[in-house]
């Protein structure tokens, strides 16, 4: 049964990690040089591939004793907002042009980009606490789907402007202070449960 409210939830708390992302800033720099709707379906189809197996990684979560999991899912809130906070900008990272413009050349690098430089990251990890925690892979699987394409169709079409309105660091605290009030609601349940 799909639930709006763990949807709902999941698209903020992913949405808010991700916007600080290198990602966001790929996006925005693959949007600049090559036609938007042709990175965003390599992106958005990275970002799927992303999710189904953060899902796939929650669920068999599922299958420990719900105190172990919510220990560790607890901890892994902690450990993520932490990444948050004491995350330094790395740089915008160089990327190769394709030889040509054509659907498949321009949509297979930002597949590509994104496949490789999301794989184990934060938002990943998030995906997959979520899935454990609520133990409803359709719903968080919507909700972090639908986040990371947001932030992608953002960091594509509209990076700049958000980012002049909308201070980086402001972002990045509201994602740690989400994160820690997740990390603290699990580590209850793990001690009072």
């Amino acid at each position: 049964m799909f639930s709006f409210t763990v949807a709902a939830l999941v698209f903020g708390v992913v949405f808010l990690a991700e916007l600080p992302d290198k990602t966001a800033l790929a996006g925005l720099m693959l949007g600049t040089r090559y036609r938007a709707s042709y990175v965003f379906v390599g992106v958005a189809a990275a970002f799927a591939v992303h999710v189904a197996l953060a899902i796939a990684a929650g669920s068999v979560l599922t299958l420990l004793p719900h105190r172990l999991v919510q220990a560790v899912v607890g901890l892994l809130f902690l450990a993520g907002a932490a990444m948050l906070l004491l995350k330094k900008d790395d740089g915008e990272e160089e990327l190769k042009k394709p030889a040509d413009q054509s659907f498949w050349k321009v949509s297979g690098a930002g597949f590509m980009l994104i496949l490789v430089a999301e794989f184990g990251d934060l938002t990943q990890i998030m995906t997959a606490n979520l899935a454990a925690r609520y133990d409803d892979p359709v719903s968080v699987g919507v909700g972090a789907v639908l986040a990371l394409w947001s932030v992608a169709g953002l960091g594509i079409v509209g990076g700049r402007t958000l980012m002049k309105r909308v201070p980086l660091a402001l972002i990045t605290r509201i994602a740690a202070v989400l994160m820690l009030a997740l990390a603290g609601f699990s580590l209850y349940e793990a001690v009072a449960g």
